[in-house]
């Protein structure tokens, strides 16, 4: 039952999460309100570890969630939920696109779409200061974080590192 569950939960994350793992966020933190599989201050560890692990977000974050609700097999079935629709949209409309690209209906589909996707990891990022920035000491770190990647751009790696340091150093 709990198997079907994560399939089915992570499947339906995986057919809408379209533009990315940042986007299956909105989607988790709704899953924190419907089970207890884990709580919405799990979610930022979560969010953290496979921010932080190499692969892709949204798939860390299914393998990560499923192996906290149910183990080894959770996080297989998690996983395999969240990229099945994936795998099945990618060769169908990959068929499809090819065929009709210049199509204007389907060119106002994928302007239509590219905006809410925006919308909908801008909202990941409000929801993931909430839990986030909980005193000024993480206003502070968060903004000045904000400002170095903004003016000052690096590899991802080397501010996930700095911030490691810093975390350590400072004892945040």
């Amino acid at each position: 039952m709990l198997y079907g569950l994560l399939f089915f939960e992570f499947f339906k994350i995986g057919l809408f999460a379209i533009g990315g793992g940042m986007v299956t966020i909105p989607f988790l933190f709704d899953l924190t309100k419907k089970y207890d599989w884990f709580s919405a201050e799990e979610l930022t560890n979560m969010i953290a570890v496979s921010q932080s692990t190499p692969g892709p977000v949204g798939v860390n974050m299914a393998t990560y969630a499923g192996f906290q609700t149910a183990g080894i097999t959770g996080g297989l079935v998690a996983t395999f939920g969240l990229v099945l629709p994936s795998v099945i949209i990618v060769i169908w409309v990959s068929k499809l696109l090819n065929k009709y690209a210049e199509n204007p209906w389907i060119q106002a589909i994928m302007s239509s779409i590219r905006p809410a996707v925006a919308a909908l990891i801008l909202l990941a990022g409000v929801e993931l200061c909430k839990l986030s920035v909980t005193d000024w000491q993480s206003a502070l770190f968060a903004t000045a974080f904000f400002l170095l990647v903004h003016f000052y751009p690096k590899s991802p790696i080397f501010y996930i590192l700095l911030a490691a340091v810093l975390g350590i150093v400072l004892k945040l």
